[in-house]
């Protein structure tokens, strides 16, 4: 009876029996939680959050090693990708082994990583995960799912951008994008965020080509192997990581495709992929894909030349490219330049999707087809220029500079707008108070000035330089329609200058130090100057002269006489006679 009974009871204790961690970190999360082993499979859950869990069917394999937290438990999952466990002890290593052995049929393995601190290896694309290998072990591995972006840097240079998360909670333990295996949300886990790596890979690689159809079809290839290529060995690396990351990659196809677009920010010319939910922008060095969460405002400028058009993207966060960032995108369209393109949407989507913001074909100016697909797409406002500012010469922008580097200023509705490097956007809402002053030269022959935006709360300010005189009614009187405070020191400057004028000692004593500033120009009178000898007739003509024949004033005798005198001093040097007396120089006293 009792052993007719014994394997029931088995049964049972294997169905309800678990083994459970405390102060386990899942994905480089900031929070610990509790994670559990059971038959079914394995689960993760934080004190408040989300619970994480994982099928026994959806595990490959399992690696041991140890890690910043203790030792950690790294999972390769057919759908999840990999699964890092981080905080185990020493001790946990035969429980979890068992348990991954009986429940899940996994090997557990160990692994130890490569401590030389050496920066160069051997690179391997695993299918998760990519890995830095020295001397056969791993010195780190990267999951593909936090790989945003790579781009051929240099001619054996491969950079690798890294995703970071709008905001530092957005770790995958709360739910938050997608729950706990949100895509590129393990580096908001830490305090320091990795954001790019290079990569030097010099030489070159062999690689087999694809073999044509008609090298298929053919039944006298006998080998029918396929021709190796000589590839550089950084390109090779670079289209690999970006087939094994997914870069670039997006969900549906394309809307629509706009070929050789020039961008002032960042400079070069891209072709623009629109998608459902994002948009790329590839270019022969660089290659972006932004979301259209990023993508915060959009800008429709006419550019002051009266043959251009700008579109400018503000962008939160911002493109990165190594150091530098770039919070906008400003392209550039020739206002006479016209498209005809088919979107590729079906009515239905066109009229359940989007409410008719979209039309199924466009033929209008370039730069104005991409401002309604971008505002159709992303449902938000294309703002314009002011309606109630324009300028002296009847644009919407005003030149002006910021440091060395020139544009034009934007006066729109609720902001200012500086396009196209630095792009610079500033709120009328942050603004305390805007100082008009004249700088450079005499103040009365200026003919330019600047202006000093002063922000609120301390937060700095900004200056737009060499303003055209003219511009400085037009500007005063938006201002003044804008209810923005205004310090003008122009007028100040120029009641002082009058009040210099009219005092006629102050005009005497400038007067005065002007002439003493003069130097030795003051010497410049009409008075004689003894030592200086004007040219008279008796001075010896130039070389081109027609009177040079007749250099001495004299007769045809005379001027005989004086060659015969030549030709017999033979001591005299010819070259004096022709040559014209040199003349004193002038001193000042």
């Amino acid at each position: 009876m009792d052993l007719a009974l014994r394997p029931k009871r088995v049964d049972s204790l294997v169905a309800w029996h678990s083994e459970s961690f405390d102060e386990i970190y899942l994905d480089l999360s900031q929070q610990p939680g509790k994670c559990r082993l059971a038959e079914s499979g394995l689960g993760w859950k934080p004190a408040g959050g989300q619970t994480f869990t994982l099928d026994k069917a959806d595990m490959i394999s399992a690696q041991w090693s140890r890690a910043a937290r203790g030792y950690e438990l790294k999972v390769i999952a057919r759908t999840a990708g990999v699964v890092q466990l981080d905080g185990f002890r020493q001790d946990d290593f035969d429980t979890i082994q068992k348990c991954l052995k009986v429940w899940y049929g996994v090997e557990l393995t160990q692994r130890e990583h490569a401590l030389q601190g050496w920066n160069w290896g051997k690179s391997e694309m695993g299918r998760n995960e990519f890995s830095f290998a020295v001397r056969n072990k791993p010195a780190f591995e990267i999951p593909y799912t936090e790989i945003s972006n790579t781009n051929l840097a240099g001619k054996n240079e491969v950079a690798v951008e890294f995703s970071l998360p709008a905001d530092g909670e957005e770790t995958g333990t709360n739910g938050h994008l997608g729950g706990a295996r949100s895509k590129g949300r393990k580096m908001g886990g830490a305090v320091d965020q990795l954001t790019e790596m290079r990569f030097y890979i010099p030489g070159t690689e062999t690689r087999k080509g694809k073999k044509s159809k008609d090298q298929e079809d053919d039944e006298d290839d006998v080998d029918g192997d396929q021709e190796d290529q000589e590839q550089n060995a950084a390109t090779v690396f670079y289209e690999t990581l970006i087939a094994k990351a997914e870069i670039g990659e997006v969900a549906g196809d394309t809307f629509a495709t706009f070929l050789d677009v020039l961008h002032l920010t960042p400079r070069g010319r891209f072709d623009i992929d629109l998608y459902e939910k994002s948009f790329r922008l590839r270019g022969k060095t660089y290659d972006y894909k932004v979301p259209y969460d990023h993508a915060k405002r959009f800008f429709a400028l006419p550019k002051p030349d009266d043959m251009h058009e700008l579109l400018c993207i503000g962008l939160d966060p911002p493109l990165r490219q190594g150091q530098t960032r770039y919070p906008f995108i400003v392209m550039q369209f020739k206002r006479t330049e016209e498209i005809d393109i088919e979107l590729n949407m079906t009515e239905d989507d066109l009229k359940s999707k989007y409410d008719g913001r979209l039309v199924a074909h466009y033929e209008r100016p370039i730069g104005e087809v991409i401002g309604k697909i971008f505002h159709g797409l992303t449902r938000k406002k294309l703002f314009r220029p002011a309606l109630d500012f324009t300028s002296h010469h009847g644009q919407s922008g005003v030149k002006c500079s910021i440091k060395a580097n020139e544009g034009h200023l934007y006066c729109l509705e609720r902001a200012f707008l500086f396009v196209p490097k630095p792009a610079t956007y500033i709120s009328f809402d942050n603004v305390a108070v805007i100082t008009m002053s004249r700088v450079g030269g005499a103040i009365s022959a200026s003919r330019t000035f600047d202006i000093t935006v002063t922000l609120k709360n301390g937060a700095g300010e900004h200056q737009f330089s060499n303003i055209n005189r003219e511009e400085q009614a037009p500007l005063e009187k938006f201002f003044q329609a804008k209810n923005l405070k205004t310090k003008n020191e122009m007028e100040l400057d120029s009641g002082l200058m009058a009040g210099a004028l009219a005092d006629p000692d102050l005009a005497s004593s400038e007067d005065e130090v002007v002439a003493n500033d003069r130097g030795s120009a003051d010497e410049d009178d009409e008075s004689v100057d003894e030592d200086f000898q004007a040219d008279d007739e008796s001075d010896v003509a130039e070389e081109f002269d027609s009177d040079a024949a007749s250099s001495g004033g004299g007769s045809e005798a005379g001027s005989d006489a004086e060659m015969e005198d030549a030709k017999d001093d033979e001591e005299v040097d010819t070259a004096e006679k022709v040559e014209r007396p040199k003349k004193k120089a002038k001193t000042g006293k």
